[in-house]
């Protein structure tokens, strides 16, 4: 029983350690891009008609409208301006996803550039769609869905609800042209990490050379090289194989991040202090203006005085000191700071006084 026991509890054992290890491991298209394999954007210019009134009067759409009606034959004269509220011009903007063949269709979203007040209800006419090098690869024309939606009252009074100038359009984009993608091209398939680290790279190659020997090849922090078949469809089976094996990815470089617009801080579980003595505190001025009404007396003569009266408070905290031993982890640097009562931006400013005094031992990201 004794023996049958110790096999149970070591064979629970190994298998604890195995989840662990495994649970950290991820694919290798959960960490990487195939060198390649790459959306395109594309963008337009366009009208969007049948407004309900919330459109623009704009020179340039009334020269779209008549350029609009040239190409079906309809004429205006020059000094013709048409009166129009239900044109809108816009422009049309797309992400053209690899491998997409013509025909398909891709979702557009269609955004004001002028004045319209709102682009509800409205449907863009046709419209070409062009790619960094000014060649057409798609067509989007349709009905438009806008979520926002807004009104204005007689006296000026606005209410506006998300954004009504911007709508889109699903499938409502047609392909026309490919893109060819070189990843059929050469002998050889890179994959480009997602958080260039030298490490990781490392394993990463080994990782592959472990399953197909001499195959791979780092070459930076952020690209593994790997010898493939020219046949596209070995290449394609290949590259599936490849992209689900899985491997433990180094841990990340020790740092903090502040984001200073929202009072966001993130810090990284490998960020270590070295021994450093802060003292929090901090003096609070508050200034509040009062009028004062002087009237004189009923039967005296002179005039109502109205002065100003400034009110000044200073309220000094009590300022807290706290000493930091080496090699400070996460966990006692968040408990310390939390204990002094400090806010984000109290926060942002103990860090980058950490930083400038040489003890935090991870770099500071201010975004």
């Amino acid at each position: 029983m004794k023996k049958q026991t110790i096999r149970r509890v070591c064979g629970l054992i190994i298998g604890i350690l195995t989840f662990s290890s495994i649970a950290n491991a991820q694919r290798i298209k959960d960490l990487t891009d195939v060198a390649g394999v790459r959306t395109n954007q594309l963008i337009g210019y366009g009208l969007v008609v049948g407004l309900a009134g919330t459109g623009e009067k704009s020179r340039y759409t009334e020269q779209s409208f008549k350029t609009m009606l040239s190409n079906f034959g309809i004429n205006m004269p020059e000094n013709l301006r048409p009166k129009i509220k239900n044109v809108a011009a816009v422009a049309v903007h797309a992400e053209l996803p690899a491998f997409v063949k013509p025909g398909q269709k891709i979702d557009v979203t269609v955004s004001s550039i002028g004045s319209a007040q709102s682009l509800r209800g409205g449907t863009l006419m046709q419209t070409i769609l062009k790619g960094l090098d000014g060649k057409a690869y798609a067509v989007a024309q349709g009905s438009l869905v806008v979520s926002g939606l807004g009104t204005e009252g007689l006296d000026g009074s606005k209410v506006v609800v998300n954004t009504p100038t911007v709508g889109r359009i699903a499938n409502g984009a047609i392909v026309e042209r490919e893109v060819i993608s070189p990843l059929m091209m050469g002998d050889y398939i890179t994959f480009n990490l997602r958080q260039a680290d030298f490490s990781t790279a490392k394993k990463l190659s080994d990782t592959i050379n472990n399953f197909i020997p001499e195959t791979a090849q780092a070459l930076d922090a952020a690209s593994v090289r790997v010898s493939a078949p020219r046949d596209p469809a070995d290449r394609v089976s290949f590259l599936a194989m490849l992209e689900n094996l899985e491997f433990e990815p180094d841990r990340p470089s020790a740092r903090v991040v502040v984001n200073s617009r929202t009072g966001t801080i993130v810090i990284g579980a490998d960020v270590r202090l070295l021994p450093a003595a802060i003292t929090h505190g901090g003096i609070t001025v508050t200034i509040n203006e009062a009028q004062e009404v002087n009237q004189p007396n009923a039967f005296a003569e002179g005039e109502t005085v109205v002065t100003q009266q400034s009110i000044i408070d200073v309220n000094k905290n009590d300022s807290r000191m706290f000493v930091f031993n080496p090699g400070v982890t996460l966990d006692t640097l968040v408990k310390a700071i939390n204990d002094v009562g400090a806010g984000p931006g109290d926060v942002m400013a103990i860090l980058e006084a950490l930083e400038q005094a040489g003890a935090l031992r991870g770099e500071l990201i201010i975004i």
